[in-house]
Order: C-alpha cells, then structure tokens, then sequence
C-alpha cells in the first residue's frame, strides 16, 4: 500500500491543537512538507518546531481568523503568490457552540457558515490550479457525524456541518475529472477541548459530575471509549495518500460505531 507522501505539500487548518496538530503530524512522518494555519501564532511556530522534528523540511505557517474570511483570503493569496503549491488540504475549523437549533439566533448560523463552508471554499479555490498542475489532489474536510444522524444539543453545528458535506460532495464530482478527490472524515467524541467543553455543558444541564457526563457519553459508544486525534488523523492521512486515490465523495465516520446508520 503506497502511503508515501514525499514530495507532496500539505495545507492544514486549525492545527494549533487537537485533530488539525495530530493530522499535520501525521502528514509529516509520511513526507510531505506542511503548512498549519490557525489563529495562535505562537501556539503555531511550536507546532512547526514538532514538524521539523519529524521531516525537517521546512515546514511553514501562517496565522489566520477564519471568522474574517476577507482576511483568510488575502493572506492565503500573498501566501501562493511567494511560490507555495499544494496537493492536500485538509479543512479543518472548531465547532459552532453547543445548544438548541431552535434558540438560536441569526448570527449563530452566520458565524458558523462563515467559518466553515466560506472559508473552506476559499481554501479550495486557492489550492485547486496547483492540484490540476500536480495531476493530484485531496481535499479533505473534518466535519461530524452529525451529517449523518444529527447529534442532541448541537443545533447550529448540524445544520452547517450538512451544508459542508454536501458542497464537499458536490466539489467531489466536479473536480474528479482532475484526479483531484473530495472527501470527509466525520470524528465522534474525540479527546479535545471541543469534548471537554460538551462534557462541561452536559454535566451542568444535568446537574451530575463531569465523571458522570463523561462516562454517559462514551457508554454509547461500543467501543466504551473517545477517540484519539492520532486515530481521526490516521483516516485523514490515508485519504490524502495515493492508496486512496480512487476513494472520492464520502464520508468516512471515525466514531467507533456510535453512529447508528451505515
């Protein structure tokens, strides 16, 4: 199984910490050369530092608010124009905050667009002529699996993270044709802050422990457990490899069999 990726560069967002900082690793130890991006700047430069701890080839960063996609744009554009192509980009972004769809306000679902699908899109836009060159390209997006069974409590996130698989699905067909795939990696409770702030949340409108929530939420899981970024990563890593270059529109859950549906 080819999993080889040197000589290929690698775009990956929100990779300051948890699934973004595991899949930007990952990338790395199989060859490729990386870029993070994320807002931390200094959280950012330490991360780098582990990347060329694992390939030392120059791995880059830049820093950017994915709520200010004018701003994501025009770096990302100053940031093509120095020379940097990439074949792999993995759109990566922090959920919307947790809470009912019904009680939530206009600007919520705004936000939340914005951060995700505007500004995946940009990303999209701005690395697909250097796939079409390459003659290789893999555009992955880590959403949830609440595309495919809607998860309790996380409103605003459900209905963007549908919108994000569908124009993924979408981009999948149009750019096939270029040996460009488009596909989704749908992470179930994975040990994140993310996690921690939902364990928080459930905890709290329950009035139980934060042991208690958490032990709740991972009995549903049938393997009695939370993912690891490492192993949300692994899955990310195999679809930008060339082992998966026949692989394009899916969503592959990482959930340890939580998700009710196939």
């Amino acid at each position: 199984m080819d999993l080889n990726l040197s000589g290929k560069n690698a775009l990956v967002c929100g990779a300051s910490q948890g699934i973004g900082k595991a899949a930007a690793l990952e990338l790395a130890a199989l060859g490729a050369q990386v870029t993070v991006v994320a807002r931390n700047t200094e959280k950012l430069q330490k991360v780098v530092a582990e990347l060329n701890a694992v390939n030392g080839l120059g791995n880059q960063f830049f820093s950017a608010d994915f709520s200010k996609p004018e701003e994501l744009k025009r770096k990302l554009e100053e940031h093509i124009e120095a020379g940097n192509e990439y074949q792999i980009l993995v759109n990566n972004t922090g959920g919307p905050p947790a809470g009912p769809a019904h009680l939530a306000n206009l600007t919520e679902f705004q936000d939340a667009f914005t951060a995700h699908l505007m500004c995946n899109h940009i990303l999209a836009q701005a690395v697909i002529p250097s796939m079409r060159a390459s003659a290789y390209g893999r555009i992955i997006n880590v959403i949830s699996t609440s595309v495919k069974q809607p998860l309790p409590n996380l409103g605003v996130s459900n209905t963007i993270r549908g919108a994000v698989a569908n124009w993924a699905k979408t981009m999948a067909n149009e750019l096939g044709i270029d040996n460009i795939t488009v596909n989704n990696v749908l992470p179930g409770a994975t040990e994140t802050d993310r996690l921690t702030g939902i364990i928080a949340g459930k905890a709290s409108k329950l009035n139980i422990s934060l042991e208690d929530a958490a032990a709740s939420m991972s009995n549903a899981v049938p393997m009695k457990r939370f993912a690891k970024p490492e192993e949300v990563a692994n899955a990310i890593a195999f679809l930008a490899s060339p082992a998966a270059s026949y692989i394009n529109g899916i969503n592959v859950p990482v959930d340890g069999g939580r998700t009710s549906s196939l």
